[in-house]
């Protein structure tokens, strides 16, 4: 619930002399539109605030510390988490502007970006040299590099490449009192005492706002190939996964898909994909001659745990049309039934890959259970499932059912050894889950919070700090949930 006062204007003046009169705005509309991300939940805050500088920031802050306004900061708003929702009110930090690739070192490796860079960018900017920062996010053509970091972000190649937090050599981050730290180093390795880069990545905003980050690059692979395998069962489509990454080959993805979301997917884009009640598309890549090896082992697992079909591609365009069904299951499913939305509640849990097959039932179990729609698929060879639910987002004991189902589906994801999120965060949306499955931590935890924000500003309310149900703040027109003011 928004409990923020108000700004008085002589604080907006305050504001106005850090940024600029086209730096902020206080209307409704942007404040609106800046009260949600692509999660379930809408707060607005009190002003909308788009900086230019790190120093402009640190000018921001201290106003905020001083007068103790809650600040969240935002990059796309592409987040399924809540993460960027300003539920306290207060200010939304634009990081938008800041939008530049700085510098690019190709000799050392790395390249310095700005925290509002959008991905998409980054990656034309290294591909010039042969380089690429392969953690592609599902809204690559949107998702800034600060909201990679603070999420700890990642994408379908995290199997091979890893995650962003993988890539983050050095960033330069804004304390709650104003403070600028620059954190880490341009240098590959770095045992120089504590890692405060890297604690800022996956801090979601509650430790510092990130406005600069030093990243690593990777080279990018001459050749790619894909595999499309068809399967009788989940638990074949989940045996194939763990006999790949035992064999031992590692591929550049391996996605999953459960009968529900090839269902969507085939309504929705007109039968791209097989028939069938699971499906894997792996895809190898590399050296052209690793990728034929490679691709050919892919081809002999498959069959030998007994896919019903094996479909092999060099094909760049067959490759991203496969890619892309993957990729359209969230706004395919709604698809399946006319008046229900496809909402992101229990949406990106981890389990151990040899878990993958007990998840996917499990997860259907739990839905029949209470009689939602739930869609399973994911980067199987890593672990990380999402699961998309339907529902009617105007009833309440539609939501209810599916908190029910969500609670169930993220309590067995803990009991076989996995985590509540692989690459999208905590927000609101897994906080109780969350503070179950790190209990141990929570102490730990709240004292880092403490030291780095003492008035608690920054991003209040989330992650730890969440009580009670998360069906709060709704962005949907059902009036016992919906955002209050």
């Amino acid at each position: 619930m928004n409990t923020m006062k108000a700004l008085s204007e002589e604080t907006i003046k305050k504001i106005e002399k850090v940024v600029g009169k086209d730096g902020y705005s206080t209307r409704t509309a942007d404040r609106y539109a800046y009260g949600f991300d692509a999660s379930i939940f809408q707060s607005s805050p009190d002003i909308v605030i788009q900086p230019k500088s790190t120093e402009q920031v640190s000018g921001i802050m201290k106003i905020a510390n001083a007068e103790k306004i809650p600040v969240v900061a935002r990059g796309a708003g592409t987040g399924l988490c809540g993460s960027a929702v300003p539920i306290k009110g207060g200010i939304v930090l634009d990081m938008s502007r800041m939008d530049k690739v700085k510098e690019i070192s190709v000799g050392d490796t790395w390249c310095i970006v700005e925290a509002g860079c959008v991905y998409n960018d980054i990656n034309a900017a290294l591909s010039k040299y042969g380089f690429q920062f392969p953690c592609a996010p599902g809204s690559a053509e949107a998702a800034t590099i600060g909201g990679m970091v603070a999420l700890n972000a990642s994408g379908m190649k995290a199997v091979k490449y890893g995650a962003t937090r993988d890539f983050i050599l050095g960033l330069t981050f804004v304390k709650a009192d104003g403070e600028i730290v620059h954190a880490g180093t341009k240098t590959i390795k770095d045992s120089s005492g504590y890692q405060l880069a890297r604690l800022l990545v996956g801090s979601e905003g509650t430790l510092g706002i990130i406005t600069e980050i030093v990243l690593k690059m990777a080279t990018k692979p001459k050749a790619a190939a894909s595999v499309l395998a068809a399967f009788k069962s989940a638990e074949d489509a989940g045996k194939c996964v763990s006999a790949i990454v035992a064999k031992p080959l590692v591929p550049a993805a391996c996605e999953l898909m459960d009968r529900v979301s090839i269902e969507a997917v085939n309504i929705a884009l007109k039968n791209p994909l097989p028939d069938c009640q699971a499906l894997c598309i792996i895809e190898v890549d590399g050296e052209p001659e690793v990728v034929d090896r490679d691709l050919k082992t892919v081809e002999e697992i498959a069959t030998s745990v007994g896919a019903l079909t094996v479909t092999a591609t060099k094909d760049k365009a067959m490759i991203a049309k496969w890619a892309n069904a993957r990729s359209s299951v969230m706004v395919a499913l709604s698809s399946l039934k006319p008046g229900h939305s496809s909402v992101s509640l229990a949406d990106d849990m981890i389990v151990p890959v040899s878990k993958i097959p007990d998840a996917v039932v499990a997860y259907q179990r739990i839905a029949k259970k209470y009689n939602v729609v739930v869609a399973t698929y994911g980067h199987a060879a890593d672990g990380n499932l999402h699961t998309k639910m339907l529902l009617n987002p105007l009833s309440a004991d539609d939501w209810i059912r599916g908190e029910k189902a969500v609670n169930e589906i993220f309590d067995v994801t803990v009991a076989l050894g996995g985590s509540v999120t692989g690459e999208h965060g905590i927000g609101i949306s897994k906080a109780p889950d969350f503070q179950k499955e790190r209990a141990t931590a929570m102490t730990t935890i709240k004292a880092i919070k403490n030291a780095m924000d003492p008035n608690n500003i920054l991003n209040p309310g989330k992650m730890e700090q969440w009580e009670g149900s998360i069906l709060k703040n709704l962005r949907y027109p059902c009036p016992e949930f919906m955002t209050q003011s």
